[in-house]
Formats: structure tokens, C-alpha cells, sequence
């Protein structure tokens, strides 16, 4: 430690001051040279430093409006604060129906892992203002007592690299939040997709049962129909057996479809913040999917663009760049120098030390480690290599956007493709050969199992449409959330073709129910 000391005059002079002022004092005769030298030493980095500094921007907010945007909300997503750790378990419930817009409204913004992600991106903006303070000066005061007067030492000290490593500390912490705040994005198109999903799968098992039980009322009129035959000798008892054992066969498929559907409805109310809901709701009728796509290619290059997962990681990359540059700095900086609240207890330093020992002292101090053994290269290293890391991580973000478009846009066409020929061609075809069968089974032309098959065979193509349905809409949830949410793919598609058609696959009454033996 290095003691610029006044001189013998001075040195007097401040044997006659108390001792609590000669750290903020000096005497008339002590030299103006040094003092000015001093002020401008210490005033011009500090200057510097609190230029450098600008407040955090507050992406926290900028986070909650992008994840509302990304989903296709009107509004931002608002953080909720729980004030116990026993919060209630149910949102208030919807009563009556529910609509999609309205499930995704409430999933958004109900949803404790979203909720989550917020609070993450508020501890990465008080990150980013923690390292855009000073540190603390420290103060050390000494007394010595032996045989003469006491001898006191005193040293006022500041952290100046830490102080001059602001900026750089700020812009890897300003990147660390967007990344951050990304995520929180990425939570939002999460929710969405999985609250479309749960949704749509309640919608087709809600269509299922219906079509099932009329197919329960068909059998037992068949059933009906072959007893009394078999007891006016018309029939035989095979007949009778077949049809019974269809009609089994058929109450255990209802059995599993009322249990998929409630299955269906619950996990749907968990998603929207009523666990413990009846989920006895009315579901919006099925929602064609837009049929007028763009090129696979442009959905490709949106969700390259759209992703948050792929932005996030190009904020961490950003923010290893600045943690390369404080890496150079390691021989003269803390030990935690990426971490982000620094270590303020080992840093270089300087400040002002006193010293009374018969003839006063005082004069500023420098202190910084001398890098003889550690040179910083394994710091260095680590950052490289996590540099390293990080573009792999990117081009495996990257790679899997490819993937999550082409397997979701296809699977969409070809849903597409199937649906459109069993309502034009397959549903058509069925139901003009039950008509047929009805007509040669009232003319006496045909037996009753001709008819029946021909009216299991339409409730099975119906059957088949809902299922097709459904793989349609998880199709475009999944290829809306591949190219980074709702308001990406609107781009993409044409909205008059996103039009409601009634369900052609609900039950109908037909002329077999109308018959009687």
C-alpha cells in the first residue's frame, strides 16, 4: 500500500485538528496541488461510472403486453400476487357456456407456471438494478494501545473496479432479462396450446357419446326386431346372438367415451383454473381450420423468426459476449465476477488511509491482487466454452422449429384432405346404401342385418369425421405454437376461411329408428 504523505508543516498543523476531522478536513496550510489532484482523480471515473449507468428498462411490463399479443389476448397478461401459501385452489367458475376465447382468457391468465415466469423476469430486473449500483466504501478504523499515546489507523476505501465494470455487468444483465422475459413468452404460447388442445378434445369426445348412444338405440331396435322375428319362425337364433353381442361390445365403447369425455372436461378445467369444477360447461361448436395456407417454406422462416425459445437464446448469447469481455478482467476482479451480485469484499481498491503515530499521516491508497499465478485463461475458457454451448443450443432450437412447422403443417393437410373426402365422399356414400338397404328391407328383399350393417357402417364414418376433426385442430394448435403463437400464424393464413360449419356428424334420426316389427 502506497502513502503519499503531506508534508512536515502540514503534518503539524493537523496535530492541533481533532481526530474525527482529518479524514474529511484539511488544514489551511496543507498543499492545494495535492488536494486538487486528488478531487480530480477520484471525480473523473466517478463521473464516468454514473454516466455509463441508465435505469434497468423494465421489460417485465414489455413481457406481460408481448405474451398477451402472442396468444391473441386484447390485453397484457397482468401478475397476480398470492399473498399466502395457501391460496384458493378454483377460480371463480363460468357458469353456463364456455367459450374458447374465454378458456384461453382465463388459462392465460390464471396459470401458476405463467405466473411463475413473470416472477422470474421481475428477479432479473432487480438483477439488473442491483449491478447497476455502486458498492459500499469501506471503512477501517485501528487503535493500538501501548506504552505512549495510541497509535490509530484509519483507511476510507472504494471499490473501483466493480465501479468501472458497471456498463459492461449492466448489459449482461439487460440481456439476461430479455432472455428471461422471452421464457415468460415461451410460458404463454405453452398455456395457449395446451388450453386448445384440452378444449378440442372435450369438443370431439362431447361429439363422440351422442353419436353413440343413437347408435345404443339402433342396436336395441335391431335386438328387438330379431326377437320377435325368432319367435314368429322368420329368423334364426344367430341372429339374435350377433346382435346381442354387438349390442355389448357397443355399451363398453360408450362406457370409455362418457369416461374420455369427463376425462376431457377435467383436465380442461384444470388448465383454466377450476380443478374442482363440475365442467359440466356448453362447448362452442367445431371450428373448421383455415384451408388457405401459405407455402411450408414461409411457415419455416415466421417460427425461425417468432420463436421466443430461439430469441432467448440469442439474449444468452448476447449476454456470454459481455461476460467474455469481464473475463479479461479476472487477475484484478472478485472471484464472482459472472455471477450476479458481486462479491464486494475482494476487490481492487482504492481510498484514503490516516495514520497517527506520533506524527500524523494521510494520503490516498491503492490495493489490487498482482496476477502472478492466476491470469484469468480458465475463466476465459469457461466462457468460450459456454459460448460453445450456447450456439449448439441454438442451432438445436433452430432445427427443431424445422421440424415442429413441417411435421404440424403436414399433418394439418393431410387431416384436411381426409375430413373434406369422408364428409364428400365417404358420409355420402353411406348414407345413400343405407337408404338402399332400408328400402330392400321393407320390401322384404333383404334381411335385417343388411340394414344394420349398412347404418353401423355411417355411424362409424361419422364417427371417423370427429376423430379427423380433432386431429385437425391439434394440427393448427401445434403448428400456430411452432411458428411462435396466434398472431404470428394470422399472417399466414386467410381468416374468411376460418369460418364455423355445423356439425354434419351429429345424431340424426333416421328411417330404421322409425321402424317397427
Amino acid at each position: 500500500m502506497v502513502l503519499l504523505q503531506p508534508s512536515r508543516s502540514d503534518q503539524s498543523s493537523m496535530k492541533a485538528m481533532p481526530m474525527h476531522m482529518h479524514l474529511n478536513h484539511y488544514p489551511r496550510r496543507f498543499s492545494p496541488t495535492f488536494a486538487t489532484r486528488l478531487t480530480v482523480g477520484v471525480a473523473l471515473p466517478l463521473c464516468g461510472i454514473l454516466t455509463a449507468c441508465q435505469p434497468a428498462p423494465r421489460l417485465d411490463l414489455e413481457a406481460a403486453t408481448s405474451m398477451g399479443d402472442a396468444v391473441g389476448l386484447s390485453g397484457s397478461v397482468e401478475f397476480r400476487k398470492l399473498s399466502t401459501d395457501d391460496s384458493p385452489l378454483d377460480e371463480p367458475a363460468v357458469l353456463g357456456r364456455l367459450t374458447l376465447p374465454e378458456a384461453m382468457r382465463r388459462a392465460v391468465t390464471t396459470d401458476p407456471a405463467l405466473q411463475a415466469a413473470l416472477a422470474r423476469v421481475r428477479m432479473a430486473v432487480a438483477d439488473a438494478d442491483q449491478v447497476r449500483l455502486l458498492p459500499n466504501p469501506v471503512m477501517f478504523v485501528v487503535v493500538r494501545f501501548g506504552a505512549g499515546s495510541p497509535q490509530v489507523e484509519a483507511s476510507f476505501v472504494q471499490d473501483f473496479m466493480a465501479g468501472l465494470q458497471i456498463p459492461r455487468r449492466a448489459s449482461a444483465a439487460d440481456n439476461r432479462l430479455r432472455a428471461k422475459a422471452a421464457d415468460a413468452v415461451t410460458s404463454a404460447l405453452d398455456a395457449a396450446a395446451e388450453v386448445q388442445e384440452r378444449y378440442a378434445a372435450a369438443q370431439a369426445a362431447s361429439a363422440l357419446v351422442p353419436a353413440l348412444r343413437t347408435r345404443m338405440k339402433v342396436m336395441e331396435q335391431m335386438t328387438s326386431i330379431a326377437n320377435d322375428r325368432l319367435a314368429a319362425g322368420e329368423a334364426g337364433a344367430g341372429d339374435v346372438a350377433t346382435l346381442g353381442a354387438q349390442r355389448v361390445s357397443l355399451e363398453v365403447d360408450i362406457e370409455r367415451a362418457v369416461l374420455a369425455e369427463r376425462e376431457a372436461r377435467i383436465r380442461l378445467a384444470r388448465v383454466i383454473g377450476e380443478p374442482s369444477s363440475a365442467a359440466v360447461w356448453e362447448l362452442d361448436a367445431w371450428t373448421a381450420p383455415p384451408t388457405e395456407l401459405q407455402p411450408e417454406s414461409s411457415w419455416v422462416n415466421t417460427g425461425l423468426a417468432r420463436r421466443p425459445e430461439i430469441q432467448s437464446i440469442g439474449w444468452q448469447l448476447a449476454a456470454l459476449g459481455d461476460d467474455k469481455a469481464l473475463a479479461h478482467l479476472v487477475p484484478w476482479e472478485e472471484e464472482d465476477a459472472l455471477l450476479p451480485l458481486p462479491n464486494p469484499w475482494e476487490p481492487a481498491s482504492a481510498g484514503v488511509d490516516y495514520q497517527k503515530d506520533g506524527n500524523d499521516a494521510i494520503g490516498p491508497s491503492f490495493a489490487t491482487p498482482v496476477p502472478i499465478f492466476d491470469m484469468g485463461q480458465s475463466r476465459r475458457a469457461r466462457v468460450s466454452a459456454e459460448v460453445q454451448a450456447a450456439r449448439n443450443d441454438m442451432l438445436t432450437a433452430r432445427r427443431k422449429v424445422v421440424e415442429e412447422v413441417r411435421t404440424a403443417y403436414q399433418i394439418l393437410l393431410a387431416s384436411t384432405s381426409n375430413l373434406r373426402r369422408i364428409r364428400e365422399q365417404l358420409i355420402p356414400l353411406q348414407e345413400r346404401r343405407r337408404s338402399i338397404s332400408d328400402g330392400a328391407y321393407r320390401a322384404g328383399e333383404a334381411d335385417v342385418t343388411v340394414l344394420f350393417l349398412a347404418e353401423q357402417d355411417l355411424r362409424l364414418a361419422q364417427t371417423q369425421a370427429i376423430e379427423v376433426e380433432l386431429q385437425s385442430s391439434n394440427a393448427i394448435v401445434r403448428l400456430q405454437r411452432a411458428v411462435g403463437g396466434a398472431a404470428a400464424a394470422r399472417t399466414l393464413t386467410s381468416a374468411s376461411t376460418a369460418t364455423n360449419i355445423q356439425n354434419t356428424n351429429a345424431p340424426q334420426l333416421t328411417s330404421l329408428e322409425k321402424v317397427t316389427p
